[in-house]
């Protein structure tokens, strides 16, 4: 199973306004992407409440998971929004 790592840049980490634009990317991806920090179970990234709940702040590094035809891109595509301060704008 394909994994990223990946430290979060969102100054609130992801909580609030970066969760709820990542729990929309993840469940738009053709497969299910799970996310956890390094000590954690996994979770799924599609759910805001999961995110929020992770506990991942500004800094911290956060593994994400995914299986099935299309997972590298699918994991490329949320890392790359995770290590982008998604508060701003």
């Amino acid at each position: 199973m394909p994994e990223r790592r990946v430290t979060v840049a969102s100054k609130v980490g992801l909580h609030a306004r970066p969760a709820a634009l990542l729990a929309k990317a993840a469940a738009g991806q053709s497969v299910k992407v799970t996310i956890r920090k390094d000590d954690g179970q996994p979770v799924e990234a599609a759910s805001v409440l999961n995110l929020m709940t992770l506990g991942a702040m500004h800094g911290d590094e956060v593994v994400l998971a995914a299986d099935g035809d299309g997972a590298d891109a699918a994991l490329e595509t949320i890392a790359e929004m995770i290590a982008t301060d998604l508060d701003e704008g």
